[in-house]
């Protein structure tokens, strides 16, 4: 079933709107959680690098393959990229947002702005990674839908 929100709002918009909300939510549903400043900065910062760091090498492994990271086009993909950090996760961009939304809440110190990333995970996966996956079987076929079997979609 397609949808008209199907690959229409970049994930990093998707991402910084849920960011807002998690801040808001953190606000409007006070108190935080009773987490020491120090242990949520720290937290929060390696998340955030990690999340940095997944996306970027999900980035990397694009460009030296030559293929598009347009995540509005993935008709437009030139090669199935299959290596490096692709053996891990299918879709480490959005793995790597994760993290850093995850970062995020961490350091908001917030339960209730937690509760928006299954709500991120769940829009990503109608939204954006049904119709890549329903474009990379139809112009990789059997190569993708071995790589689909081998390999998990977050991890």
């Amino acid at each position: 079933m397609r949808s008209r929100l199907e690959l229409k709002i970049p994930p990093p918009v998707v991402a910084l709107v849920v960011a807002m909300l998690m801040w808001l939510l953190k606000r409007a549903l006070e108190p935080m959680l009773d987490v020491p400043w120090a242990v949520r900065l720290g937290s929060a910062l390696v998340l955030g690098l990690v999340g940095i760091g997944t996306s970027a090498a999900g980035v990397l492994h694009f460009r030296r393959a030559g293929t598009t990271i347009d995540p509005m086009r993935p008709d437009t993909a030139s090669v199935l990229v299959s290596a490096g950090i692709y053996r891990l996760t299918r879709n480490p961009m959005y793995l790597g947002m994760l993290l850093v939304l995850l970062g995020w809440a961490v350091y908001l110190s917030s339960l209730p702005a937690m509760v928006l990333l299954p709500a991120f995970v769940l829009y990503l996966n109608r939204f954006q990674i049904a119709p890549e996956e329903r474009a990379l079987a139809a112009r990789f076929g059997g190569a993708y839908e071995d790589y689909r079997r081998r390999v998990r979609r977050w991890l």
